[in-house]
């Protein structure tokens, strides 16, 4: 038996068989393995890689901190909202273009017919007459222009990119080269696309603006991008309810910034936006900051503080963020997420201001402005200051009001030809185009018959030409190139000088010199003579003009001086457009003339329906600071006008930006720490502890005012006081009372005196170490932007009492007026009083630093402050106040033709001093303005009056009936 099986096993073994059955087995043990491997060790990697399951990580955005007031009130915080997202999950094929501009076409107009808008931080915008201009300038602008083409730096942007215009870069972006927003006209073939075809501008601008943002993030698929912000219900039902045909689109939940009475704090507080490309470059380069302040690493999406204190405590707002891994298919969806870790909240921080105070002082600055402006306006058509007049007595005919209210955009003179345009509206819309119609034609007729000489013209006309010049210079629309143009030119100087000659022959001799650029004009022959080119240019001025707004704003300036557009159609029309809330019986009584235009035009600026900033007429704007003398906190730091920093944060609304841009009041301008002046009189101060430390004169030294300082400038204008008159004898204590020029020039004129002779260098050199004492060579130290001041370096006897080239900011006097009013202690003022974490925890306190001290003998701090309350003794409109003030008053000049600016620095109570004050409006005629609002805000601060009675809501008429002398 054994046998036999053993003869079969090598029959087997040493048959042809055996080699197969050997090979077939290691075949199928190597299948077996193999198959093992890939199902069992490798299974779930070879999965992944077919379903293209790519591993990413993905931020978690934080929780920004709030910002509040001393004392807790809310000012600022970040709200649960929903937002409107898009993930580019369309494939790279051929239309893909087309696919993804319909979707964001889509969703924009879901979006905004149920009241909400998208996030429109582009930096091209519309502008009033629907042409394309850029939202930033200067470095701002190229650092732009660089990232639109792709290049890493300014630097490697060539000529033409770097002056490309509005429209260029938007036919760049939109072109088929890059996002392909239009049609083709010959759809079926894909033939002669066309820009913007089937899109209206404002549709085109919105679509670029998605497009945009999207190629910003490099297309991370598994990264969207926000649309729309704070959406609200009905958006977000209407977005979910389409989901399946918007691909790509989501909602989310998110957090947005949120300001409470912002109007009152926005220049202090700022606003958030979405980070740039240098912000992400700078915040990213500071890794040391960022790791000391918990925060991590900013990404390209971020929402980071734009301005004031949102952009000075940006790491300390912002939290830190969590993170998430992510598994994401071959079109970017997200399928998994895993190790996930929660962000943390930014930091609280608490400010020094009072709200209170803040919002009451700004109240008050409004009604002040506003009772100044009734008092001035006067019921004529045109006023004139005499040659020798003072700028206090300048006066504003009613007919500027009116026109103020067309010229500051207050009322809305598109809406003139919409279809819904009322009755009034109606009415001025007819007479604007009959007298467009007419302009025109005198216009043309100048271009090509009359030719009557620029000096020779009406002064109506003049405007008209001059603008015409002024538009064909124009960055966007000009065809003018000033870089060719020689000035040296006789013909030029003619023009632009001598005015003798016509704009038709300018224009000419323009196009004869090469000066105009023709590849602008719509020229039928490339080669075209120069009456050709004449004509061609005609036809251009007058397109350019006839939806010009700013032009517009010319011909109603003139069509209200003509009475072709009343007073009572102006006041009509605030009524028609709901620009004021007035009761219906008074506007009953306007439309019957049952009241003049004049009074109730008179009664709306006395009641605030129409306020100093939306006028933008002399005086419209003012600031004012006040700080704790004992420690250099800021309580108040106040400018007006205001605008809604709401509308700023989370994306900005374009339309309010592109408004707030064009206010001639300036409202985006922080009158309190970045308007520089003269501080007048109110540098007196300075001036006497100079005198009395560098042994001048003496407190008790009599100097003897006789009106004209005649001791330089003999020959020419020498000094005057402003009681020309003359003060006769005074010692310092008087000098400062009766801010007598004479006094501080004479001190002024002793400090450049050496060995008998007089040294101007050198009484500027005294002057400046101890304005420096007073911290007026610096900037305040409160933590927003702040303009630089400047010591003056002119003139040592004009510089003695506040004029030569001195210049500060209304933080930069409070900061001063702190230091006289503590006798000597110069802080670096402050903003900010503490950090705490989320849970309330105290991280960080802050105490404004000492800078330096001044050591003088107290008998001189006493002289001056018995001066001070001798100043504010003379206001009979300080009378019976129950707490006694000390300040200092001063005027200061910047333009002949407008009032001065008005000034007042003070402290109380004036034995034991607790706060100090520091105003200025500008153009305010004069410092007793000044002076009567800073006592309204200390009657507020210690509650001598009553709120209502302070706060009324009304115009506060001036009670000071002429300058108070400085």
């Amino acid at each position: 038996m054994f046998e036999s099986l053993k003869e079969k096993f090598f029959s087997l073994v040493t048959s042809r068989l055996f080699f197969l059955i050997i090979v077939f087995i290691g075949l199928c043990t190597i299948l077996i393995h193999r198959v093992f491997v890939l199902q069992i060790i490798n299974g779930e990697e070879y999965l992944d890689n077919f379903k293209l399951r790519i591993r990413k990580e993905r931020s978690i955005p934080s929780t920004r901190g709030n910002i509040y007031d001393k004392n807790g009130t809310l000012l600022a915080s970040s709200e649960l909202a929903y937002s409107v997202t898009l993930e580019d999950v369309f494939e790279s094929v051929k239309g893909k273009n087309a696919a993804l501009n319909d979707t964001i076409y889509r969703l924009i107009k879901m979006i905004e017919k149920n009241g909400d808008e998208i996030i429109n931080d582009f930096n091209i915008i519309l502008d009033n007459d629907g042409n394309f201009q850029y939202a930033v300038s200067d470095t701002q602008l190229l650092r732009f222009l660089a990232d639109v083409y792709g290049e890493p730096s300014i630097d490697e942007l060539d000529y033409g990119k770097k002056t490309a215009t509005p429209d260029e870069v938007v036919a760049y972006l939109a072109g088929t080269k890059k996002y392909e927003i239009g049609n083709y006209a010959d759809a079926e073939n894909r033939k002669d696309f066309q820009i913007g075809l089937g899109y209206t501008k404002e549709e085109l601008l919105q679509i670029l603006t998605i497009r945009y943002a999207l190629s910003a993030n490099s297309y991370q698929k598994y990264i969207p991008t926000v649309i729309a912000s704070d959406v609200n219900e009905k958006t977000v039902a209407v977005v979910m309810e389409n989901a399946e045909t918007l691909e790509g689109v989501s909602i989310a939940e998110d957090t947005v910034r949120k300001y409470v009475d912002s109007v009152y704090f926005t220049h202090i507080i700022g606003y958030t936006g979405k980070i740039s490309q240098d912000e992400l470059t700078r915040l990213n380069d500071t890794k040391e900051e960022a790791s000391a302040s918990g925060t991590t690493e900013y990404e390209l999406n971020d929402i980071i503080g734009k301005s004031g204190i949102e952009q000075v405590m940006e790491r300390e707002l912002q939290g830190k963020k969590g993170n998430e891994v992510i598994y994401v298919d071959n079109l970017g969806k997200v399928i998994e997420t895993t190790e996930r870790t929660e962000a943390v909240a930014g930091n609280d921080l608490y400010l020094t201001l009072d709200a209170g105070l803040q919002k009451a002082t700004y109240d008050i600055l409004e009604q002040k402005l506003a009772g100044i402006l009734y008092s001035k306006i006067i019921n004529t058509k045109e006023f004139t200051l005499g040659d020798n007049a003072s700028s206090s007595n300048i006066k504003i005919p009613i007919y500027d009001v009116y026109f103020a209210l067309i010229d500051n955009n207050i009322i809305d003179i598109s809406h003139f030809f919409d279809d819904k345009a009322l009755e009034t509206e109606q009415e001025v819309q007819q007479s604007f185009e009959a007298k467009q119609a007419a302009v025109f034609e005198q216009l043309r007729r100048e271009l090509t018959e009359d030719k009557t000489p620029y000096n020779q013209l009406t002064p109506e006309y003049q405007v008209y030409q001059s603008y015409i010049v002024s538009l064909l210079s124009s960055n966007s629309r000009g065809v003018l190139v000033e870089s060719l143009i020689d000035t040296t030119d006789d013909t030029y100087r003619a023009w632009k000088t001598e005015e003798t000659i016509s704009l038709y022959e300018y224009l000419n001799y323009a196009i004869a010199q090469n000066w105009i650029d023709i590849t602008k004009l719509d020229m039928q022959e490339r080669y075209s003579d120069s009456e050709e080119i004449f004509n061609t240019l005609i036809d251009y001025i007058f397109e350019q003009l006839k939806n010009n707004t700013e032009f517009s704003k010319k011909l109603y300036k003139y069509m209200i001086q003509q009475d072709l557009v009343t007073g009572k159609q102006i006041c009509m029309l605030l009524c028609e457009q709901n620009l004021i809330d007035i009761p219906e019986a008074k506007e009953i009584e306007l439309k019957s003339g049952g009241i003049t235009a004049y009074a109730f035009m008179m009664e709306r600026i006395k009641n605030l329906d129409i306020t100093p900033a939306q006028l933008a007429l002399d005086p419209c704007s003012a600031s004012s600071v006040i700080t704790d003398v004992n420690s250099g906190e800021v309580l108040a730091l106040v400018t007006y006008p205001g605008y809604d920093n709401n509308k700023l944060a989370n994306g900005i609304d374009a339309e309010y930006y592109n408004r707030l841009q064009t206010d001639l009041s300036k409202p985006m301008w922080n009158y309190a720490t970045q308007q520089l002046s003269a501080p007048g009189s109110t540098f007196k101060m300075v001036t006497a502890v100079a005198g009395m430390e560098e042994g001048v004169i003496t407190s008790g030294e009599r100097i003897t005012c006789v009106g004209t300082f005649d001791k330089i400038d003999k020959e020419g204008s020498p000094p005057r006081c402003w009681n020309r008159s003359g003060h006769g004898a005074l010692a310092l204590a008087g000098g400062i009372e009766h801010s007598c020029n004479y006094y501080f020039y004479e001190t002024g004129y002793r400090l450049g005196t050496v060995n008998g002779d007089y040294n101007s260098d050198y009484g500027l050199t005294r002057l400046a170490q101890y304005a420096d004492l007073f911290g007026l060579s610096e900037t305040s130290g409160v933590e927003i932007a702040e303009s630089e001041p400047k010591i003056s370096d002119m003139d040592a006897v004009r510089s003695a009492i506040g004029q030569g080239t001195n210049n500060y900011t209304t933080a930069g006097l409070a900061r001063y007026v702190t230091t006289v009013a503590n006798s000597g202690t110069c802080y670096n003022l402050s903003l900010l009083d503490k950090l705490t974490d989320a849970g309330g925890n105290l991280l960080q306190d802050y105490t404004p630093e000492v800078r330096n001290r001044i050591e003088i003998p107290q008998s001189t701090w006493n002289t001056i402050h018995t001066g001070m309350r001798h100043v504010v003794e003379r206001m009979a409109y300080y009378d019976g106040m129950e707490v006694a003030v000390a300040g200092k008053t001063g005027t200061a000049q910047e333009n002949a033709k407008r009032p001065n600016h008005g000034l007042f620095v003070g402290y109380a109570p004036y034995e034991n001093p607790e706060i100090a004050v520091a105003t200025r409006i500008t153009f305010g005629y004069t410092s007793a303005y000044a002076a009567e609002i800073s006592r309204d805000i200390i009657k507020y601060y210690y509650g001598l009056e009553e709120e209502q009675e302070l706060l009324s809501g009304t115009a506060s008429m001036p009670e000071a009936t002429g300058n108070v002398g400085d």
